[in-house]
């Protein structure tokens, strides 16, 4: 088979199955062997290289993303792919409902803050803004029983997750604190604020300061999963970066549960990341 044929039904099946395999263990935080699992999907798959296989995964990550779910970190989602995949996600999740129950455990189970984070390897780069891919197949005809089916809200879940939010917060203001002394400015260190702990509606979440002593103004967003995971952010927070966008930073804590890891968006949302308005207010006047 030449690697540049489309996939058949059944090799994409099998893709999909493994996959999501892998992703359960994901969600119950149990180990596995990602390079098992491919060796084991290749002997199922005549002809198919390792790269037609990674690049499947990171199109099924795509597929998982646009339905609102989680994906396997490491998987970074990339588009351009079947319409069948996306059709045999969907079909996977309908067929097995054990899923979303695991998923929604993930999403709104509590946390804890993070005894022996290593804060010298903390600050990852940030990911870089995609223009979309598109995708080379005609687009399919809408289908509302089929996108309603599809489509989860595992990431607002966890979004919505207190528990999560505030142990997130607790580990960026240890990471605030780490980062002030480490410079040899204990004295900032210990002026280090966790605003959100008093007042949620300040528009930022930790009052820490440069060097210099001017305010930073960081916003934390935390999740269990990847890196790549979209965040939602109020309209307070959009309006409050603007205003204040050359002190505002957004910490996005990434892996919580199990490395956690962080990167940085300085300034307004705008600069950053693409802004996808999920809900409007609607008065009549």
């Amino acid at each position: 088979m030449a690697a540049g044929d489309d996939w058949s039904v059944a090799e994409v099946r099998r893709t999909v199955a493994d996959y999501m395999d892998m992703l359960q263990f994901e969600l119950t935080r149990q180990d596995y062997n990602k390079s098992a699992h491919r060796r084991t999907l290749l002997s199922q798959l005549a002809g198919r290289t390792d790269g037609a296989v990674e690049l499947k995964h990171q199109n099924i990550s795509a597929v998982l993303q646009g339905l609102e779910c989680f994906w396997i970190p490491g998987y970074k989602p990339r588009g351009n792919y079947q319409q069948l995949l996306e059709d045999e996600v969907v079909a996977w999740l309908a067929a097995h409902p054990e899923f979303d129950l695991q998923a929604r455990a993930a999403a709104e189970a509590p946390a804890v803050v993070p005894e022996d984070t290593d804060f010298s390897r903390f600050e990852e780069a940030k990911p870089e803004l995609e223009v979309a891919e598109v995708v080379e197949e005609p687009t399919a005809p809408y289908d509302s029983q089929r996108i309603v089916a599809g489509r989860r809200d595992y990431v607002g879940r966890e979004a919505r997750n207190a528990s999560l939010g505030a142990a997130g917060e607790k580990l960026a203001l240890r990471y605030e604190q780490e980062r002030l002394s480490r410079l040899g400015h204990d004295q900032l260190a210990g002026r280090v604020t966790h605003v959100a702990a008093k007042d949620d509606g300040a528009g930022f979440d930790i009052l820490s300061y440069e060097p210099t002593g001017q305010e930073r103004f960081i916003e934390v967003k935390t999740t269990a999963f990847a890196k790549e995971t979209p965040f939602f952010a109020s309209a307070k927070e959009v309006r409050f970066a603007q205003q204040f966008a050359p002190q505002y930073h957004l910490y996005r804590l990434f892996r919580f549960k199990t490395s956690p890891r962080c990167f940085i968006l300085s300034g307004r949302f705008q600069q950053n990341c693409r802004l996808d308005p999920e809900s409007y207010r609607c008065t009549f006047r």
